[in-house]
C-alpha cells in the first residue's frame, strides 16, 4: 500500500457531525521519510501543546527531544522491539512525562489528563503543518526514567515519534497491511445521560 495522502483519508474516515478536517485527516502512521523537520516547524508543536488547559493551570507536561542519532539511540534501548521496527526511521523522538506533584506540593491529580489533552494539541499541529506522530505506550518506563535522569515526581507516559510520512512498502509486511488510518465508534456508543447505561443516541 503506498503512502495514503490526506485527500484520501475519506476512504477510511467519515464524520458524523460538522468539524474541521483536521481531526479526521490525522492519524498514526508507522512508515517515516528521510526528510528533516525544521526546528521552527518542530517548535510549533510544542507551541500549540503549551496552550492546552490544565487544573489550575498547573501545566504538568515536560518534554525530552531526541533529534541526534546518539539521543535517538538512548531512546531505542527502553523503546519495546515490536515499535522500534519501524520507529528508528523516525526523525525526532520525544518522550512526555508530567510532574504528579503540583506547585503547592501536593499531589497532582490531574497530572496525566492534562498532559494527554496537550499531545492531543501537539499531533493536531503535527497533522495542521503536514507532519506525522505517533505515540507509544510500549517501552520500559522505569528504564526511560533513569536513563535519562528523570526526577522521581515525574511519570513517562510516551514516545512520539514525528517526522513526515513514508511509503507503506518500507515497512515489514505485516505492518504493511496496517499503515491505514483507523474508524471510531459511532458517537453513540461513547454518549450517555445523566447516568450511566442511559444512551444519548
Amino acid at each position: 500500500m503506498s503512502k495514503i495522502q490526506s485527500e484520501t483519508i475519506s476512504n477510511y474516515r467519515q464524520a458524523e457531525y460538522d468539524i474541521d478536517t483536521t481531526y479526521v485527516r490525522r492519524w498514526s502512521p508507522r512508515s517515516f521519510a528521510a526528510q528533516e523537520v525544521e526546528e521552527s516547524v518542530l517548535l510549533s508543536l510544542f507551541e500549540a501543546a503549551r496552550w492546552a488547559p490544565s487544573a489550575n493551570n498547573e501545566q504538568p507536561w515536560q518534554y525530552i527531544v531526541a533529534r541526534t542519532e546518539q539521543e535517538k539511540t538512548v531512546f531505542l534501548s527502553f523503546i519495546n522491539e515490536g515499535n522500534r521496527l519501524w520507529c528508528d526511521k523516525a526523525p525526532i523522538l520525544v518522550l512526555a512525562l508530567s510532574n504528579r506533584i503540583n506547585s503547592r506540593g501536593n499531589p497532582n491529580r490531574s497530572h496525566a489528563f492534562d498532559t494527554g489533552t496537550a499531545w492531543g494539541f501537539l499531533a493536531l499541529e503535527a497533522a495542521r503543518k503536514g507532519l506525522v506522530s505517533h505515540a507509544m505506550g510500549g517501552f520500559d518506563a522505569n528504564k526511560a526514567l533513569e536513563m535519562l535522569g528523570i526526577p522521581e515526581d515525574f511519570d513517562a507516559h510516551a514516545v512520539i515519534a514525528i517526522g513526515y510520512q513514508g511509503e507503506a512498502e518500507a515497512l515489514p509486511p505485516n505492518l504493511q497491511e496496517r499503515e491505514k488510518p483507523s474508524n471510531r465508534r459511532p458517537i453513540g456508543q461513547t454518549l450517555h445521560m445523566g447516568s450511566f447505561g442511559n444512551r444519548l443516541l
